[in-house]
């Protein structure tokens, strides 16, 4: 993966240092393997991102940081993967974690109408969390699973795409070197 593409769409690493919700990090945010961008540090970043986007709670983004802190992942990555889930995204994704857990424990999926509301949330969830709870906790795992080594691949593709793109041009140089003489 290329850094340039990363830093172009990663947060700022002194707003995130400064971000509000995240001053409880203290010094902890200052070390240097949260900013750098390798391979081990992004690939780690994007499991962490992604399990923390199906975390059905607010501040995904505490927890996703709390998470590159502890497993000294890049910070900046692992935050913004979080925004995959927002308002939009959200019904659709946690509705499809809800069936995943209703077909794995055999249960019918019923249909709900969510409600963004106390109500809702003491009679509606409880008709539903086990199946929910289920598929939110097995698609978070495969997904970050999936994150971790498809950016391992990723970043090793594009290596390997340099390398050849850095051979052609030693060629290249070779043969007008060779004409030169």
């Amino acid at each position: 993966m290329p850094r340039k593409f990363l830093k172009k769409w990663t947060p700022n690493p002194e707003s995130l240092k400064e971000h509000r919700h995240l001053r409880f990090l203290g010094t902890a945010l200052h070390a240097a393997h949260l900013w750098q961008l390798n391979r081990s540090t992004v690939a780690s970043a994007c499991a962490i991102g992604v399990f923390c986007m199906w975390i059905p709670v607010p501040f995904q983004t505490v927890l996703a940081a709390v998470g590159a802190v502890l497993f000294r992942a890049n910070l900046p990555v692992s935050v913004a993967l979080v925004f995959i889930t927002n308002p939009f995204t959200m019904p659709p994704m946690f509705y499809f974690t809800y069936k995943v857990g209703a077909l794995l424990l055999g249960l019918p999926p019923q249909g709900f109408h969510f409600e963004l509301s106390l109500g809702w949330l003491t009679t509606g969830m409880l008709q539903i969390w086990k199946p929910f709870v289920l598929g939110t906790s097995l698609v978070a795992v495969v997904t970050s699973l999936i994150a971790y080594y498809g950016a391992l691949l990723l970043w090793n593709l594009h290596l390997f795409k340099r390398l050849r793109e850095l051979r052609e041009l030693r060629k290249i140089r070779k043969i007008r070197a060779e004409r030169e003489q």
